[in-house]
């Protein structure tokens, strides 16, 4: 059931996290989630264990032992805290009644396929736990839960080993048979440990301290009691514990543990009686003679009404699957058993319709030497109940099962309606995670657009005021003979060969963490320090532009076949930036710098970098080859003094391209 597949994602992503559960989970095929109430093959739970000792790198034991210790607390948590804490009063009764429990959790769990557990207490109070299963290799799964369940709610320390391994012969259909030795001690402080060790007078002392709590008021007036009473008899000399034993009955019972129960001389009720009042009952002999059967099971199953006839001739043993045989009843007499009629031998009436199964416990009787089954019908909701033609009024009034029908009727119809739920909540899960994806599709769209400080700001409704920053470097580019190549060549190819440019560009924008502000045709414009200010933008933007001329030898001209050329110009002084226009709105740069980085590249010169003075004094003391071009005309600004940028003396060509 999906119950166990989410429990081991729970484990994996609280104890190593959601990157190794995704990783884990990929390797092994699997989907992200699972319903609690479905039903998934177990080859998904046995790639996930599979995937998850390679990912890990541990053995398959330890995995499962962990799974195991993880379960357990699982479970609490979902719920089956109190279900699981009422089992026993002891390690052993909680073992003994988990077949029981799963049983239970069938109502719930209808296909559900659980191992079985059948324990035997040793003289030296150790015990040997039998593990059945269908599922071969997960019987490492049994000691962390068995371990954590008795540290948790009997407080002791446990340890499990395998002492037999088998192919299973006693239980047709369990292909695996464990038997473990289970030893457990106390768990002690430090300090009652030490004192525990360091008294050989241990149950002596202990004695002593018994003897000790009892009240003395009561010990008086149980004497006086037993005085009184001596007198009125013949004195009769009695032994020191056998006056102990008599004040502990007569006093309040402080030390009175045990329990002797009263039988009658002979059984108050009579067979008619018995027979009505346990109708599905039935006693057998060893030779599975039926002896005895109560009055409903004579009636769906007539045979029944032949003393003597052989039992397995009549029904096969669902539950634990055994062979029916009585040394195989008796071995697992603690267990549950479920008996299911045999179609052969039902009346005709009974053909068409659904085998009966009759769910209960044996009673082995020493002095008749016969085994009594006490069951009841193993039904479970109404439909069932219908299908075999069968009334309420079939089942005995103190029979829990007519509750039990009624209650899982109700309880079925909320299960369908969780499971309902449970599904639409996976596909709200489902559509969310698709949203929460085309939401970042959507944001990596607007911030390629915008800053994303702006693109935020927009998003909330909010006005974006135009930002001053002091210092900036701008950069723009554009191809050489650009317009020539348009008039010599079909647009789709004009197309490819930007698109071609452009994307080696962009990459290098995120490689030296410049910001792209527009382009325009064969025009390329980006900023260093804008829109967040920082000291190196000189720096960023001129290993930008050296890296723009390397990746520009990367792209074919269309007319000639040979690489394209640029032209870059690089300026530095202040700027105006803001958002314009609300339909597509960009983030625009305004001032006198960037009409001069514009006037940089119109004036520079094929597959060369040309500098302002400011950008060259920015760039003077921090490693990179310059040279003067020396006094130019400048479109609008008169003359100038500019310079060439040639290289970058610190770093190698594939730090500028950010290769490895």
């Amino acid at each position: 059931y999906g119950f166990i597949n989410t429990c081991l994602k729970s484990l994996v992503v609280e104890k190593y996290g959601e990157e190794t559960w995704e990783k884990l989970r990929l390797q092994a095929g699997v989907q992200d989630s699972f319903l609690t109430f479905e039903v998934y093959k177990d080859e998904i739970t046995m790639q996930l264990v599979d995937k998850a000792c390679k990912i890990l790198g541990v053995p398959a034991d330890t995995v499962l032992r962990e799974f195991g210790e993880y379960f357990f607390e699982f479970c609490k948590r979902s719920g089956y805290d109190h279900m699981l804490r009422t089992l026993g009063g002891n390690l052993y009764e909680f073992i003994e009644n988990l077949d029981a429990l799963h049983s239970y959790l069938s109502l719930s769990y209808q296909e559900m396929n659980a191992p079985s557990f059948r324990v035997e207490k040793n003289e030296d109070g150790s015990m040997h736990l039998h593990y059945y299963s269908d599922r071969r290799g997960l019987c490492h799964i049994v000691p962390g839960i068995i371990g954590a369940a008795a540290l948790d709610f009997f407080n002791i320390e446990i340890s499990m080993e395998i002492v037999d391994q088998t192919e299973e012969e006693e239980r047709t259909g369990k292909k695996e048979h464990i038997v473990f030795l289970v030893t457990q001690n106390p768990v002690f402080s430090y300090k009652e440990r030490n004192e525990f060790s360091s008294s050989h007078q241990y149950l002596a002392d202990s004695e002593k301290q018994i003897e000790n709590q009892l009240n003395k008021e009561d010990l008086e007036k149980a004497k006086n009691t037993i005085r009184d009473r001596g007198s009125s008899v013949c004195p009769v000399k009695k032994s020191h514990w056998k006056t102990i034993r008599g004040i502990i009955t007569l006093g309040k019972g402080k030390l009175l543990r045990g329990f002797d129960p009263v039988y009658p001389k002979s059984l108050w009720i009579d067979t008619k009686t018995f027979c009505n009042g346990l109708p599905f009952h039935m006693v057998f002999d060893k030779e599975l003679r039926v002896k005895q059967a109560g009055v409903s099971i004579q009636k769906i199953v007539p045979g029944l009404q032949t003393t003597g006839i052989s039992l397995d001739h009549y029904f096969s043993i669902v539950h634990p699957e055994v062979p029916f045989t009585i040394s195989s009843i008796q071995k697992f007499i603690n267990s549950q058993f479920v008996f299911q009629t045999r179609r052969e031998m039902m009346p005709e009436s009974w053909k068409q319709r659904p085998m009966l199964e009759l769910r209960g416990q044996m009673i082995w009787m020493e002095s008749l030497q016969c085994m009594l089954y006490l069951c009841s019908p193993l039904l479970r909701t109404l439909h069932e109940l219908e299908e075999r033609q069968m009334h309420i009024a079939d089942i005995a009034p103190h029979d829990v099962t007519r509750d039990l029908i009624l209650l899982n009727q109700q309880r079925l119809a909320e299960m369908e309606l969780s499971n309902q739920l449970e599904r639409k909540k996976e596909e709200l899960r489902v559509l969310s995670k698709h949203l929460e994806e085309e939401k970042k599709k959507t944001e990596a769209l607007l911030y390629a657009m915008l800053p994303q400080h702006v693109a935020n700001q927009l998003k909330e409704g909010k006005r974006v005021e135009a930002g001053e920053f002091e210092e900036c470097t701008i950069l723009f580019s554009d191809v050489v003979t650009f317009t020539n190549i348009c008039a010599q060549c079909e647009p789709i190819q004009i197309v490819l060969m930007l698109n071609s440019m452009y994307l080696r560009f962009d990459r290098l924008t995120t490689v030296h963490d410049v910001y792209k502000v527009e382009t325009i045709g064969d025009a390329y414009m980006v900023v260093g320090g804008v829109p967040v200010p920082v000291p190196t933008h000189a720096e960023r933007v001129a290993n930008f532009a050296l890296g723009m001329i390397i990746a520009a030898k990367g792209v074919q001209n269309p007319v000639s076949g040979n690489p394209i050329q640029i032209r870059v110009g690089i300026h530095t002084g202040p700027v105006l930036a803001g958002v314009v226009g609300e339909k597509m709105p960009r983030y625009c740069l305004f001032g006198d710098t960037v009409n001069i980085a514009s006037r940089m590249e119109s004036h520079g010169v094929p597959s060369k970098i040309h500098l302002s003075s400011s950008a060259y004094q920015c760039l003077k003391y921090k490693n990179f080859e310059m040279t003067g071009r020396g006094e130019i005309e400048v479109k609008g600004k008169g003359k100038m003094h500019t310079y060439f940028l040639i290289r970058n003396k610190t770093a190698t060509e594939n730090e500028i391209m950010g290769r490895p």
